[in-house]
């Protein structure tokens, strides 16, 4: 809260904060229990998406946050509550009530720059019949003045995915960098997060968008 200002005294606007380095302090404070299970424990359509979050010479980043929102299975960008539940003791965030389905993941990266996530299969967002099925990813870690922002997109979907108004945009090859691939088991995909290209063409930077 500002300080009180006599009335009829007007101040002038406040400058923006200045961006900073994210991390790795957010560790400590955001994630919560059961952040990597958005589907109701149980659920027979669960899917697994798991991957590795690198930086430009390929090496994981092992203090990273991926932040995961997707539309109900009815399309809608509302949510429900249900992931942040608090005890009404102490207060303290408890986890999930392992009932709703929130669309809402929040997934810190271990040691080796792994992440898994447990959610329901993605939807296209109500009202867009153009958009192929994605989930919407939030990347935070050190080193970053902003957070970044992508897409996951998945495999069984091609006639959606060459008329999605994103995908339908990109290059071949930078496309590519937007897609899970199935990986062993059925229902388990795995996607990679490549912070930066490699200088020996080795990977591609992950296609990153800007909000306006």
């Amino acid at each position: 809260m500002s300080p009180a200002t006599p009335a009829g005294r007007r101040t002038a606007a406040l400058p923006p904060t200045p961006s900073q380095t994210i991390g790795p302090f957010y560790g400590y404070a955001l994630p919560f229990p059961g952040g990597d299970r958005i589907a109701p424990d149980g659920h027979p359509d669960t899917v697994t998406v798991h991957g590795y979050v690198r930086d430009g010479a390929g090496d994981p980043v092992p203090d990273a946050l991926l932040e995961f929102w997707q539309a109900g299975l009815d399309g809608g960008l509302s949510g429900a509550p249900g992931s942040l539940r608090r005890d009404p003791a102490t207060g303290a965030i408890t986890g999930r009530d392992g009932v709703e389905f929130t669309g809402f993941g929040r997934v810190p990266t271990d040691a080796d720059g792994h992440y898994a996530l447990r959610t329901l299969p993605a939807t296209a967002p109500a009202g867009r019949p153009d958009a192929a099925p994605y989930l919407a990813v939030c990347v935070f870690a050190r080193g970053l003045l902003h957070h970044l922002f992508t897409r996951i997109y998945f495999p069984g979907h091609e006639t959606a995915h060459a008329a999605d108004p994103l995908l339908s945009r990109l290059p071949a090859d930078r496309a590519r960098t937007l897609l899970a691939r199935p990986d062993g088991p059925a229902r388990r995909y795995r996607f990679d997060i490549h912070l930066q290209g490699a200088e020996d063409g080795t990977h591609e930077e992950t296609v990153f968008l800007a909000f306006r």
